[in-house]
């Protein structure tokens, strides 16, 4: 990548300076940090109701309240899981930049990033195969290859990092402040939002600055509709990622698949989505990668 942030912004050194001195005064030892239970309790909730898939529709009124548990319980298992596959491939690609040419300004806090990343991944992955002794494999649908200039390539993978991280903390921050979760549930989220919101704080800034570098290097018109059918297709791609009919068979419910189908098609369930992504969208349109019709 030609000297992306050549001359260094002065704004954006200063942001990783303040990021860094944050991540440091946060640091903590996951190994040590968590007092694992020997188990969590099967007749409690593992997720946010407001959270489910089936929430907003009709099916949740027909499960009976060990139905809605079950579903708690493996759907929160399958959003571990998919973090668990979202951060080793993010873990890929900033590794892959890392003291690189163009990313020298920001590599010092890529070193935090790819710490903390390692360790969430460790703590999801322990919590499934400790409490559901399974990790559910990542079925998410491979988009097609994105444009190979460099340019584009670093800008989508910094974008796609910010969408799967918003995405998440969305889900972090709710079920942290639900009292009606267990305590491991709730110090996980808690944990994961504190370090990502620096992340997020960092990925906003870094996607800007990639998105003005493209704009100045003369991004043409269909270059432009391109990049953004590719991130909108990534946007729908990654909430279709929680209806996964392998959890709805583990909670008890038939046809997965069918479900799955009813599901994504509900109403509902689209208002959800844009709640989850009003705030990836709103960023993404400010900037003039998407416009208000996105």
């Amino acid at each position: 990548m030609p000297s992306q942030l050549s001359p260094p912004d002065a704004e954006f050194r200063a942001l990783l300076d303040r990021l860094s001195d944050k991540a440091t005064a946060d640091y903590y030892n996951p190994f040590t940090t968590f007092d694992w239970p020997p188990e969590i309790p099967t007749d409690g909730l593992w997720m946010s109701p407001e959270l489910l898939s089936v929430h907003g529709t009709e099916l949740i009124d027909e499960l009976s309240p060990a139905q809605l548990q079950a579903l708690s319980r493996w759907e929160s298992v399958n959003f571990y899981s998919l973090n668990v596959h979202g951060i080793r491939e993010l873990l890929i690609e900033v590794t892959r930049r890392i003291h690189t040419p163009g990313f020298e300004v920001p590599s010092e806090f890529f070193h935090h990033f790819i710490g903390e990343e390692n360790d969430h991944m460790w703590f999801f992955a322990t919590f499934c195969l400790k409490y559901a002794d399974k990790i559910y494999p990542d079925k998410s649908v491979k988009l097609p290859q994105a444009p190979r200039h460099p340019d584009v390539e670093n800008f989508l993978v910094f974008a796609r990092i910010l969408v799967f991280e918003q995405i998440v903390d969305h889900y972090n921050v709710r079920m942290a402040a639900d009292r009606r979760l267990h305590p491991t549930v709730r110090h996980i989220n808690q944990l994961h939002h504190q370090d990502e919101s620096r992340h997020i704080t960092f990925g906003r800034r870094l996607v800007q600055l990639l998105w003005e570098r493209l704009l100045a290097g003369g991004l043409d018109q269909e270059a432009r509709l391109e990049l953004r059918d590719y991130l909108g297709r990534y946007l729908t791609t990654s909430m279709e990622s929680f209806y996964n009919p392998a959890v709805y068979r583990d909670a008890g419910l038939t046809d997965g698949f069918a479900l799955r189908r009813r599901l994504l098609a509900h109403p509902a369930r689209q208002a959800a989505h844009a709640k989850v992504l009003h705030k990836t969208t709103d960023f993404l349109q400010r900037i003039g990668v998407f416009d208000d019709r996105h």
